[in-house]
This record gives C-alpha cells, structure tokens and sequence, in this order.
C-alpha cells in the first residue's frame, strides 16, 4: 500500500468560501465495482476556477475517481462524502449531480448518432436554461460553428472532443470533468483542445482533468493528485511533479 506524501512546501491550500468551506471536497472516498475494491480512500479538494489534474498509471483508479464524483452509478460509493459548493453530491444520483453543476465529459464522448452538431447541444440544454447558449457556444468553437448542420458522429475524433465538451457547457457548469480529452488526437488537435480548455479556465470554471499525456495535464494544470493503486500518493502544485524527475519516473513512467 502506497504511502500519501505530504503537500510539498509552497504550494497552496485550496482557498475557503465564508463558512470555511472547500469549493470542491472529497473526504475518504472508498468505492467499488461489485467486490473490487477500486477508490481507496480519496480525499483532495479543489479551489474554485482551478484545473486540477488527476494523475497516475493505467489502473491508478482515476477515471474510476471521476465517476465517482460523477455519481454515475458505477462504481458504488459505500463510505466517505462529496461536496460541491455546499451541496452533498455523495446523497445525489447521477442526474441531481448533474442538475448540482457536475458535467462528466467520458472518455468515449457519447455524441448521440443521427443527430447534428446543433441538435446535439440543443438536446444538452435543460429548462430553463442556465448553461452556454449557441451564439456563445460557437464563438469559443468556431470548427462546431462551420459544422452545425453535420452529423456530430461524422466529425473527426477532435471535432468530436470539442462538441462534447461544448455540450457539457451547455449546461450548468460548476464542475467540469475530463476524462482522457487528448486520447487519440493528433498533436495539432491536441493544441486546439489546449486552446479551448485554457479559455475554460479563464472563465473560471473549476476542472478536473485525468489525461495520459501527463506533461500535456500538468502545463495546463494549477495542482495535481497522483493515485496509486487507488490511494491519493501525491497532492499539490503541477509545477513541483514537473520538477521532480524521481516522483514523474515513479509513479508516472515520464
């Protein structure tokens, strides 16, 4: 079982609304898919507009993480809480925490085949609104822009990223989580998604980013959580996982 190391020094502690809270906290998180033992006790927080990167080898737990936070069901959290701005996202289901501000951008997209682009956000959008609407949608994406009328399916892999999370962002967005954004992408597009997700973050929307291409994860990032084995073994700034070769060889293989 891996050790948790310390917040390096220097780095910040997540900043606290007026009643002293974390914008985004996880506390003791243990989930499980049937009888695999899979997040093993998480906790982190998230200050509020910050991109965090959630890090760590294949089978680390992250994208199980994600789900996690998502409430998407699977896999089961059986102890430890979830709050978001003040609400209990570990009491909600998947919907509520979704309708709370939690968007999970999955690593397979899910664009809905047979539908446009424009039909796909349209589709995204709940009553009343409360998220992007189109005009803004597509001045940050202008590629969805010239392509609104295609078949969202049709698009390239990074056509498709952009509209998944331009649908994400349709909706109300509290938190916003990436799973694998950059998976598959040419370099090129990967600079795009970049571009995009680094004017998310200066709009102040608060992320959670897990990404393979680590050094890519950590440029973008403020902090990063590194999991191992499904326990948090590192918690705190980018920079010092950039900086400190042995840390990236161990746990990270960059």
């Amino acid at each position: 079982m891996s050790q948790t190391l310390a917040r390096p020094s220097g780095a910040s502690a997540p900043s606290n609304d007026a009643a002293g809270r974390p914008y985004f906290s996880a506390r003791n998180m243990h989930a499980y898919y049937g009888e695999s033992y899979i997040v093993q006790g998480v906790s982190f927080d998230v200050r509020h507009g910050e991109i965090l990167a959630l890090l760590g080898r294949n089978g680390a737990g992250k994208t199980s993480t994600l789900r996690t936070i998502a409430r998407a069901g699977s896999p089961e959290l059986k102890q430890g809480e979830i709050w978001l701005d003040g609400e209990a996202l570990h009491e909600m289901q998947s919907y509520q925490a979704a309708r709370a501000g939690v968007q999970l951008v999955p690593e397979d997209r899910r664009i809905i085949a047979g539908l446009t682009v424009e039909e796909n956000l349209k589709l995204a959008r709940i009553e009343p609104p409360v998220g992007w609407d189109l005009d803004r949608i597509y001045g940050h994406f202008p590629r969805l822009a010239e392509r609104r009328n295609q078949e969202g399916t049709t698009m390239s892999g990074g056509e498709q990223q952009m509209l998944a999370v331009a649908r994400a962002l349709a909706r109300e967005v509290k938190l916003l989580l990436l799973d694998e954004p950059y998976e598959g992408l040419a370099p090129v597009i990967v600079k795009e998604i970049e571009k995009i997700l680094e004017e998310i973050k200066e709009i102040g929307i608060t992320t959670i980013l897990v990404e393979q291409n680590a050094i890519a994860a950590l440029h973008l990032a403020d902090r990063a959580i590194i999991l191992d084995m499904g326990e948090v073994v590192f918690d705190g700034l980018a920079k010092e996982i950039i900086d400190n070769e042995d840390l990236r060889m161990e746990y990270l293989a960059v």
